[in-house]
C-alpha cells in the first residue's frame, strides 16, 4: 500500500512542481553551472542507487555527509534550497523508481562507515532508504550515528498509513532543518 502512495504521490509531485522544477534548474545553470547533483547512495539492501538533488554546494566540495562539510562551500541558491528543501523535489524521480520512499531512513553516503555499521545491527537497510521520517522531523542527523539508527528503527517498526502521512506533514509544514552543515 505504502508503494502505491509512494508512486502515486510522487507522479503528481512531479507534474505539480514541474515548473518550480524547471526554475530551479534554469537559476542552478547561472549558480554553478550544473544545477543536479546526482550521489551514489546506500540503498535497500545495501545496493547502490543514484540519489538525484538540485546541487546546493559549489562543484569543488568534497563528497561527505553534510554535517562534515564547511557552511562556505553552500551556494547562495543553495542556501535557499535547503532553507526551503526544494533540493530535494529531485528525489521524487528516485521515488517514481522505486529506489526510494518518501517516508524511510536518509540513505547514507558509502563513507559513512559508523552509520553503516549501527545501521545494519538494527536491520535498517531492509527498508527502502526515504526522503524524510521520524528522524528528520526530529532534527537528528547523520553526525549521531548510534541515535540516528535507533530513531530510524523506531520509525520502521511504527510505519503506518497514519504515520507516513505525518511525516510527510510534519516535514512540508517545516518541522526538520535537515542535516546540519558546520
Amino acid at each position: 500500500m505504502i508503494r502505491l502512495f509512494d508512486f502515486v504521490l510522487a507522479f503528481i509531485g512531479l507534474v505539480c512542481f514541474s515548473p518550480i522544477l524547471l526554475i530551479v534548474f534554469l537559476v542552478g545553470l547561472f549558480d554553478t553551472g550544473h544545477p543536479i547533483f546526482i550521489q551514489k547512495r546506500v540503498g535497500r539492501g545495501q545496493k547502490a542507487f543514484n540519489l538525484i538533488k538540485f546541487r546546493t554546494m559549489s562543484l569543488d566540495t568534497r563528497s561527505v555527509a553534510s554535517h562534515l562539510a564547511n557552511e562556505s562551500s553552500i551556494t547562495k541558491l543553495g542556501g535557499f534550497l535547503r532553507k526551503t528543501k526544494l533540493d530535494e523535489l529531485p528525489q521524487l524521480i528516485n521515488v517514481v523508481k522505486g529506489e526510494m520512499s518518501l517516508v524511510g531512513p536518509r540513505p547514507n553516503l558509502f563513507n559513512q562507515e559508523e552509520l553503516i555499521e549501527a545501521r545494519e545491527r538494527l536491520g535498517i537497510y531492509d527498508a527502502l532508504p526515504g526522503i524524510t521520517g521520524l528522524a528528520q522531523i526530529q532534527n537528528i542527523d547523520m553526525s549521531t550515528p548510534d541515535l540516528l539508527a535507533k530513531v530510524d528503527r523506531e520509525m520502521i517498526d511504527t510505519l503506518s498509513v497514519r504515520n507516513y502521512f505525518k511525516y510527510i506533514i510534519k516535514t512540508v509544514t517545516g518541522s526538520g532543518s535537515g542535516d546540519a552543515i558546520k
